[in-house]
C-alpha cells in the first residue's frame, strides 16, 4: 500500500492554531459526515436524484478541502457542475466510487490522527 496520505492537516491546524482538542472536534464532525457523504451519494445515484447528488457533493467538497484533499475537492467540483446539466450521467457511478475508496482511505488516516492527538 502506498505510504502517501490523502489528507494534509495544515490547513486545520492553520485555522485552530494547532490546538489538539479543537483539531479533534473538527476531525469527529467530518468522521461524523462521511458516511453521509458516502451512503447519501450512493443511495442518491441509485435512485437517479442527479440534481441532490450534485447538492450532496457540494456540501462534500467544503470539508474534504479543509481536510487537504484538493483533487479530491475538484473532482466533487466537476460532478456537481455536471449534475446541474445532466451531463455525462454515466460517468457518476465512477465518480461516486472514487469518492467512496477515498472516503474509506481518509476515515483510516482520520482515525489514526486522532489517536495522536
Amino acid at each position: 500500500m502506498s505510504t502517501d496520505k490523502l489528507i494534509n492537516l495544515s490547513y486545520l491546524n492553520e485555522i485552530t492554531g494547532g490546538e489538539p482538542e479543537i483539531v479533534k472536534e473538527f476531525i469527529q464532525l467530518f468522521l461524523d459526515q462521511i458516511p453521509e457523504f458516502r451512503d447519501g451519494l450512493q443511495n442518491l445515484l441509485a435512485e437517479k436524484k442527479y440534481k441532490e447528488l450534485g447538492e450532496l457533493a457540494h456540501k462534500a467538497k467544503s470539508s474534504v478541502m479543509t481536510f487537504g484533499m484538493e483533487d479530491l475537492g475538484i473532482k466533487l467540483k466537476k460532478l456537481q457542475l455536471k449534475t446541474q446539466v445532466l451531463e455525462n450521467i454515466d460517468s457518476y457511478p465512477e465518480d461516486v466510487k472514487l469518492f467512496t475508496d477515498l472516503m474509506n482511505q481518509a476515515e483510516k488516516e482520520l482515525l489514526e490522527e486522532m489517536e495522536k492527538l
